[in-house]
């Protein structure tokens, strides 16, 4: 079956066939496209697309894309747009993603992220390595706060 799960208002999560039902994308709304794969299409559907040239592979670098992406969602949503993050069966790497910017922009613990994203897709589950750069990423939010830098970092 075909569908775009719900993560936030502005955020949906899938994998790469459903993404690219130009069906789907107009009926959800989607204006922006995540595709966080190095083979997947984009739908033909015309909204703004964002390629993450990564493998399902624990020793790719998906960190540094962390903020960059959790910026883009933002912003989108702050438009009153809506975006899809996908990969090619929507598990680990748009999973990864998605948590990344509940993170970063909602604030949340990566347990509590987690749990926000998989309840909106049972299916997911970031590699060990994504994993532990989330890990990572979530030290690197909780020092960015204490340092006072993070007035970016208000939650949504």
């Amino acid at each position: 079956m075909l569908q775009l799960c719900k993560v936030t208002d502005g955020l949906l999560i899938s994998n790469a066939r459903s993404a690219c039902s130009d069906d789907l994308i107009q009926k959800e709304a989607v204006t922006l496209c995540i595709n966080v794969s190095k083979q997947q299409p984009f739908p033909a559907t015309r909204v703004g697309t964002f390629r993450v040239p990564v493998y399902d592979d624990p020793h790719e670098d998906l960190y540094k894309y962390f903020d960059r992406c959790a910026d883009a969602i933002h912003s989108e949503a702050g438009r009153g747009g809506r975006t899809v993050v996908y990969c090619k069966n929507g598990r680990s790497r748009s999973a990864t993603v998605c948590v990344a910017y509940l993170m970063k922009h909602q604030s949340l613990s990566l347990t509590d992220a987690f749990e926000v994203v998989r309840s909106a897709r049972s299916v997911v589950e970031p590699n060990p390595g994504f994993w532990s750069q989330l890990e990572r990423y979530e030290q690197e939010l909780k020092t960015r706060r204490s340092a006072g830098s993070g007035s970016n970092l208000s939650p949504t």
